[in-house]
């Protein structure tokens, strides 16, 4: 069924499940899900995410012609199903953690290698139906090979300098000249699938807000949005508008320090140190008004926990006035500044064709001309009623991902002064139904698209979950912009994606 056949009008094709919301799930047989791949050839569909359960296995897409989002699954009674990999690259990591995590194979996948297991676990596919006992020595990876004169290798990590989580890089070089980088990741797995899957709903609300704790409002946002799904509940107008601005708080202050931490690795350190502090009045602001400085369980299913007092509106204001006023006057600093912009100008460069081919979001693909976000399209509350602006850059550079956090900080402010000008009174949260459902979501993190998918049983345990976090297709970039480049650029190349390792190492 090739051609202009839309995204619904392939999945009709196969059996709609009864419960899935606000968009459609569909079991796809064999010749469905094979159809699906040779489908993707040609379609313009994004996945969104792919992940599995004892016997089956998941993807969402998004088609880019239409907007609609939809949920493909693929019965695996013979525990294999076909790899979408070859269509789809962005799939072949998530395929790996399947196998790690399912025992559910890929088939077709060229690499077969383990992603999230390191042979250390104490059982292998430990979320299968039934696992298996542990290997009894943990395995060497079998790193990728380089060949050429004058080749040598680096290892970094994965237990690095700074106080950041593990990774191991394996560099192969010529002199200076980067010619291949491998990532090696997994080291902070912590089992997020199987510790939702039978937990009550506060609990497993609890855990998602930890999944990636510099993404913690946004993680807890895409849950309750997918359990608010799930159960039909309807969140109070006051609710939406305090967590778009719970939302935009967290993103500003990932993306000024973020400024801050690219210009360090150029060894512009009072780049950082100016952008250090702004960071720490948000946060400061935020256990003020909310609590907790990162926002912490602010966000929950149903609404949010905690409300403003009368003393924010006289607080917020004046701290994001002064804001505004130093974020600027670093920015000046920053493109005023000729041997900075020299080492970020032309340096990691993304192809647009190769984010497009990934589904890069957040700056990552914004930098290199992918503008979506999903505050807009598909949109949730409150921004449909709010001017949401996405920045864009076609270079690709250390530059433009530096650009596009600043022109995003910028929007941010803005969106924050209409959230405070309008935001309703009322209540803040609302009782969810005790019924059973599944759920889908997607939110707008400082990074990118985080999805969320759930399903529940009618007394509010979790039957099963999956959080997806947008570094998934974003880290194998990383390893494509460094070639070519010098061993030295690549703090600034790593920096301007800056990658969850927790996010990832679900």
């Amino acid at each position: 069924m090739m051609g202009n056949v839309t995204l619904l009008e392939f999945l009709s094709s196969g059996v709609p499940v009864e419960g899935h919301r606000p968009w459609p799930r569909f079991h796809l047989d064999n010749r469905a899900w094979r159809a699906l791949v040779e489908q993707l050839s040609a379609a313009e569909w994004t996945l969104m995410a792919e992940w599995a359960e004892p016997g089956e296995v998941h993807a969402a897409f998004r088609d880019e012609d239409t907007g609609d989002i939809a949920v493909a699954s693929h019965p695996c009674p013979e525990r294999h199903f076909l790899s979408l990999a070859g269509v789809r690259p962005g799939a072949a990591r998530l395929e790996r953690a399947i196998f790690d995590l399912w025992g559910l194979v890929p088939v077709g996948l060229e690499d077969q290698r383990p992603w999230l297991d390191h042979g250390r676990w104490p059982s292998i596919h430990p979320l299968a139906a039934e696992p298996k006992p542990p290997p009894e020595e943990p395995y060497t990876y079998p790193f990728l090979t380089a060949e050429g004169d004058g080749l040598h290798q680096i290892p970094v990590g994965p237990v690095h300098a700074g106080v950041i989580e593990p990774g191991h890089f394996r560099f192969h070089a010529q002199g200076e000249l980067v010619v291949r980088l491998e990532e090696r990741l997994g080291y902070v797995h912590k089992g997020i699938a199987g510790l939702l899957r039978g937990a009550p709903l506060e609990r497993a609300a609890r855990i998602a807000g930890r999944v990636s704790g510099d993404s913690t409002v946004a993680y807890a946002l895409a849950f309750a949005r997918a359990v608010e799904g799930a159960t039909g509940c309807e969140v109070p107008p006051r609710a939406h508008w305090l967590r778009a601005l719970l939302a935009e708080l967290e993103r500003i202050a990932n993306h000024v320090f973020d400024i801050g931490a690219i210009c360090n690795d150029a060894a512009f350190a009072i780049m950082l140190a100016h952008m250090g502090v702004l960071r720490e009045r948000i946060l400061r602001a935020n256990q003020t008004l909310f609590g907790h400085r990162l926002l912490m369980d602010c966000v929950v299913p149903g609404g949010v926990a905690v409300d403003l007092g009368a003393d924010a509106m006289v607080v917020l204001p004046a701290m994001l006035r002064g804001l505004r006023k130093d974020f600027n006057r670093a920015v000046s600093l920053y493109n005023e500044t000729p041997s900075l912009l020299d080492r970020t100008t032309g340096t990691g460069i993304l192809t647009g064709s190769l984010a497009h081919r990934f589904g890069a979001g957040g700056f990552v693909g914004r930098a290199s001309g992918l503008a979506h976000d999903s505050r807009r399209a598909p949109g949730y509350p409150p921004y449909d009623d709010l001017d949401v602006a996405v920045p864009d850059f076609h270079d690709g550079d250390v530059h433009a991902r530096i650009e596009v956090r600043i022109a995003e900080v910028r929007a941010s402010l803005l969106l924050l002064g209409q959230i405070l000008a309008d935001l309703p009174a009322g209540e803040i949260a609302a009782p969810l139904p005790k019924v059973a459902g599944e759920g889908l979501a997607m939110v707008e993190s400082f990074r990118g698209e985080v999805v969320a998918w759930v399903r529940l049983d009618g007394d509010g345990t979790v039957l099963g979950g999956h959080l997806h976090d947008p570094s998934w297709f974003q880290w194998p970039l990383l390893e494509a912009v460094i070639e070519g480049n010098i061993v030295a650029d690549f703090p600034l190349c790593n920096k301007s994606f800056n990658c969850s390792y927790s996010g990832h190492d679900l």
